[in-house]
Parts: C-alpha cells; structure tokens; sequence
C-alpha cells in the first residue's frame, strides 16, 4: 500500500478543546497513574531502614504520647464509657492520612519535574497518585486499631459500616490544599518549607488528641471551620458510635469549608498547569 492509498487522519484544532478533553485524558492515561502510585510506594519502603513497620512505629508511639499527656496528665474527658486511647487512635487515623497526602502531594509536582517538562499528560495525575502511599500506611494504621480495640475489650457497632465514607471525606479534605499547595510550590520553591509547619500545627488544633467536647458549645460551629474536625468526630463516630454522637451542624460546616477548598485547588492547579514546564 502507498502512501496515498492509506487512509488520512483530521487533525482538529479548536480552542477549548483540550480543556473539554482533560478529564478523559485522566481515564486515558489511567496506567501512568497506577505506574507512578507503585514508584511512590516502592519508594516510600525501599530507601527506608525498618520499611513498612514504619508505618506501625508512628501512630503506636503518637497515640501512647497522647494519652498519657492528654489523658492521664491533662486528665481531659473521653466520649462515654470509650477508652482514652481508642480515642486518640480513632482521631490519629484520619489525621495520618490527610496528613501524608498533604505533604506528599504538595511536592509530588516539583519531584516529577522531568517528567512534566518532557512528555504531555493531564498533571493532576500525579499528586492524586501520592494518594495510594497514605491508603496503604492507613490500612496499616487500622490493623493497630483492631489489636487496640480487642485489647480493650471495644465492639463497634453498625456504625462501622460507613467508615469508608468517612475514609473518603479525609483524601477529599487533604487533597484540595494539596493541589493548591503544589500548584504554588512550582511558582514559589520556599511554600514547600510551609507546608511542614502546617501540619504541625494542625495536629495540635484539631482534635486528635482530644475530644471535640471539651470546646465550648458556643465555639463549636466556629472551631468546624477547621475541615478536618467534621472528619475526626465522623471516624470516633463509625468507630465508637453511641459513645460519641456526631455532631451534625459542625460536620456540615467542615463539609462546605472542604468542598471549597477542594474546588479552589483544581481550579488553581488547573490555571497554572499550562505554565509548569516553563516554570521548573
């Protein structure tokens, strides 16, 4: 067959079009997806001394520190009849995960730098591919808080059913200032030292290491501003369930402060995208 005889290919170019078309890209480009959240979690164990325990030593050794502080120093008050440190470990979960998220995704772009400046493919790929190492240290996390359970003598209830709807609202809650984050690391290098700081200020306002009761009644919808308060009363709530009721107009609050932050990072991440390779 010669060249005449095969058939032509139309290439259209239209304004707009590859915006209308960034989201199937996603789908399309779903195996670099996959590859790049295997590298990050052969990685994350590999250049590590004790590997995967890691993920066992850190919350086991947080959630101890802050009961002895908190509980036994402090002498704050636990949710019901619910042992001090299933309180903890129940408000440690999800702040480990959106924590990890957020450092790993806020840097995920500058780390990829030569990837992005050399092949074309829909970048919010890769900070959404650093989710799969915060999943997997959560399932380890959560295998510390069966044996803390059982040795506690704790049962959940029905309400332990709907914690993967919660584990969701915790990667929604980190990821939009995680793309915010890594769309502002690209233009300015030193937002990288802020992040950081961040979280560890946000340990210690949110309420992981204490119960949300303790806040004053008439600070509560005020203090449900912090998104990740409406995620940590929804895990003590699949987790404990009567012994620590959900607070329904403070969990509703956290839920619109994070959906706008989520809205707020694709948008950003989406309007600087275009500059990325001019810019690393």
């Amino acid at each position: 067959m010669t060249s005449s005889d095969r058939p032509s290919q139309r290439l259209i170019l239209e304004a707009g079009r590859a915006d209308r078309q960034y989201w199937g890209d996603i789908w399309r480009y779903r195996e670099l997806f996959f590859i790049l959240a295997w590298r990050d979690v052969a990685v994350r164990y590999k250049q590590t001394v004790i590997g995967l325990a890691w993920a066992f030593v850190r919350p086991f050794v947080t959630m101890v520190v802050f009961t002895v502080v908190f509980g036994k120093l402090a002498r704050l008050p636990t949710e019901g009849d619910a042992p001090y440190a299933v309180l903890v470990f129940a408000g440690l979960l999800p702040w480990t995960l959106a924590s990890s998220i957020l450092g790993d995704a806020s840097n995920s772009v500058i780390t990829n730098s030569q990837l992005v400046s050399k092949v074309y493919f829909p970048r919010i790929i890769i900070p959404f591919a650093t989710v799969m190492v915060g999943l997997i240290d959560f399932g380890v996390s959560l295998l510390i808080l069966v044996g803390v359970m059982a040795w506690y003598g704790v049962v959940p209830d029905w309400h332990i059913l709907l914690l993967p709807v919660f584990v969701v609202l915790a990667v929604l809650v980190a990821i939009g200032p995680a793309l915010w984050a890594a769309a502002m690391i690209v233009k300015y290098r030193d937002f990288r030292f802020i992040i950081p700081f961040v979280v560890q200020v946000g340990l210690y306002v949110s309420p992981v290491g204490f119960s949300t009761k303790v806040v004053p009644p008439e600070w509560q919808l005020l203090y449900s501003l912090n998104p990740m308060v409406g995620v940590i009363d929804g895990f003590r709530w699949a987790i404990l369930g009567g012994d620590s009721p959900l607070y329904l107009p403070g969990f509703a609050v956290s839920m619109l402060v994070a959906a706008g932050m989520l809205w707020l990072g694709i948008h950003t991440f989406r309007r600087t995208e275009r500059g990325f390779a001019d810019l690393i």
